[in-house]
């Protein structure tokens, strides 16, 4: 059973949800280096996150029962063309071991959440559409937008944490997040 704290962390025996903190970064860069390898920064959406801060409040991670690191999300500020404001998720990745403890739903529940709460208006997204669906995220949400590079369009999907918020928005998605104060290093 997954319990809401007041903090807004989410545990279950076998891990808990809480912010990212500065110690873990090496804990983080290695778990999506093990999920998604060296081909993770030459993505579209890296471009849109490269040298920024993630939003505030949501930049998540997950703790196995050891204490040791074993998911993580983000989400970052970005202007979606003129539907304004939004947030684009990603990259959402879990440890190879962990991978049927739920933690992948419990991590977007928060964020999602969390992101509502903050009175964000809509998140996008470019991943697996049938995972990211029972999320009510939709490729009909980014049919007018763009990301700047290549993007399977089956992958780019939107959500409205406000209703509409996405409807009939069109143009270019760009990065609009504080950039990072200090380059950080492995």
């Amino acid at each position: 059973m997954i319990h809401v704290r007041p903090h807004l962390a989410v545990a279950t025996p076998a891990f808990h949800v809480r912010d990212e903190i500065d110690t873990d970064f090496v804990a983080r860069e290695a778990l999506l280096d093990a999920a998604f390898g060296p081909t993770r920064f030459a993505k579209t959406c890296e471009r849109l996150r490269e040298g920024r801060r993630p939003a505030e409040g949501l930049a998540l991670v997950a703790e196995g029962a050891d204490g040791r690191l074993i998911g993580t999300v983000r989400l970052w500020h970005v202007e979606a063309g003129s539907a304004g404001a939004a947030l684009m998720l990603g990259p959402i990745a879990i440890d190879a071991e962990a991978r049927s403890l739920g933690l992948g739903g419990a991590l977007m529940r928060v964020a999602i959440d969390r992101a509502r709460r903050f009175g964000h208006r809509a998140i996008v997204l470019v991943g697996d559409a049938p995972y990211y669906t029972r999320f009510d995220f939709t490729p009909e949400a980014t049919l007018g937008l763009d990301l700047p590079g290549p993007v399977d369009r089956t992958r780019f999907l939107g959500l409205d944490l406000v209703d509409g918020a996405l409807s009939g928005a069109s143009g270019m998605v760009e990065a609009t997040g504080p950039f990072e104060a200090i380059a950080r290093a492995a």
